[in-house]
């Protein structure tokens, strides 16, 4: 199993100047063969695939001398990376899901950069405040976990608030497996409580975005002020971004901490299949649902439960899980969000709108989880 761990990194200046000048020549090596591909197929109706375009590149350097610069396995990765956008676009159009798109240039103007190498013949190696990189050598870091396995490549990456990371991918890393609780739980995500449980338990909703809305609009308003391109713009840019930063931290931190209590208290976990594209469609609503980031809390309950041996489920986005009382009956009027509660006519029993949603919901992937059993 492989794991990652992220790191501050804290270059020196000629370190930093050397970075930047990988960023730059990985993203001309991406956008030169994007376009080579492009061209070939449309001249010639001939692929241009990735052994090609590695074969082309030792060309391409003895042309352009500046390439000869930064780490050469940062190069061949960006070629990896171009042919991983290719396999993506044609799987998604055979399986006819219109999310992945025909790949695309990289902008210089993008403040998110980075690029990616190999540890090869321990060019890699994570000391106590610093790590080895290739062409680098020792880089400042605070290193903040002890690395567990071995390592198999970095990926060194600038925040649009300037500030520069590196994410160490380590393989065969021994996941401990958390003790066996017998408690299955579903869970309903909402926006005034980001998360509801079968058993009653509401995990707040912090809405980061709109605690944090006043000091943003003022940062954005004083950035709006700035003349483009100049060197206000760029320090009031840093900022904003900042405070963007920040934000996205404070989610991540709550929403780690959420799904790891719910992984580490429970063996089983169900929750709906929300197609939370569609939803942010709602221009009401689309906001709230960004900054609770039901999306990010899926995917790490996923990857959790796989580490730790738990047993992750979805029921059917179209399941009634709010509309179904205990007794079988189904009031269609809850589908009007504005009911938060509901009595069953049927059997006179009372329900919580969220609590009931979640209830049904581990029910449902009970029953789900015994035919998977059966079959």
């Amino acid at each position: 199993m492989e794991k990652a761990y992220k790191f501050r990194l804290y270059p020196t200046y000629a370190q930093e100047v050397l970075i930047r000048k990988t960023f730059g020549c990985v993203r001309y090596v991406y956008n030169y063969y994007l376009n080579k591909r492009r061209t070939e197929y449309l001249k010639n109706g001939a692929a241009f695939g990735y052994r090609q375009c590695s074969a082309d590149l030792t060309r391409l350097k003895k042309e352009i001398l500046w390439l000869r610069e930064p780490d050469s396995i940062a190069l061949q990765a960006s070629l990896e990376h171009l042919q991983t956008a290719y396999d993506n676009y044609f799987k998604a159009r055979e399986r006819g899901d219109k999310g992945w798109g025909f790949p695309v240039f990289k902008k210089k103007s993008d403040n998110r950069r980075s690029y990616m190498t190999k540890n090869q013949n321990g060019t890699v190696e994570v000391l106590d405040k610093h790590i080895k990189l290739p062409k680098l050598g020792l880089v400042p870091c605070r290193v903040s976990k002890r690395l567990e396995g071995r390592i198999l490549n970095v990926t060194v990456s600038q925040a649009p608030s300037g500030k520069y990371y590196v994410s160490v991918c380590c393989a065969a890393v021994k996941m401990t497996q958390c003790i066996k609780t017998g408690k299955a739980v579903g869970i309903d995500l909402g926006l005034s409580a980001i998360a509801v449980t079968s058993d009653g338990y509401d995990c707040p909703n912090h809405k980061h975005l709109s605690k944090s809305s006043k000091n943003l609009a003022r940062e954005q308003r004083r950035l709006s002020r700035r003349t483009i391109g100049g060197s206000n713009y760029s320090k009031q840019r840093i900022k904003v971004a900042k405070v963007h930063e920040r934000i996205a931290a404070e989610r991540n931190d709550s929403i780690h901490k959420m799904t790891s209590e719910l992984v580490k208290n429970n063996d089983m976990i169900v929750m709906e299949d929300l197609a939370v594209t569609n939803m942010m469609k709602n221009r009401k609503l689309s906001k709230a649902i960004a900054d609770a980031s039901w999306g990010e809390i899926k995917r790490q309950l996923e990857y959790k439960s796989a580490w730790h041996g738990r047993v992750f489920l979805q029921v059917g986005r179209f399941y009634p899980s709010s509309q179904l009382c205990i007794c079988g009956y189904q009031n269609a009027e809850v589908k009007d969000l504005k009911i938060r509660f509901w009595v069953c006519t049927e059997c006179g029993m009372e329900h919580d709108r969220d609590v009931n949603a979640s209830r049904n919901i581990l029910r449902e992937g009970l029953r789900l989880l015994a035919l998977k059993q059966v079959s």
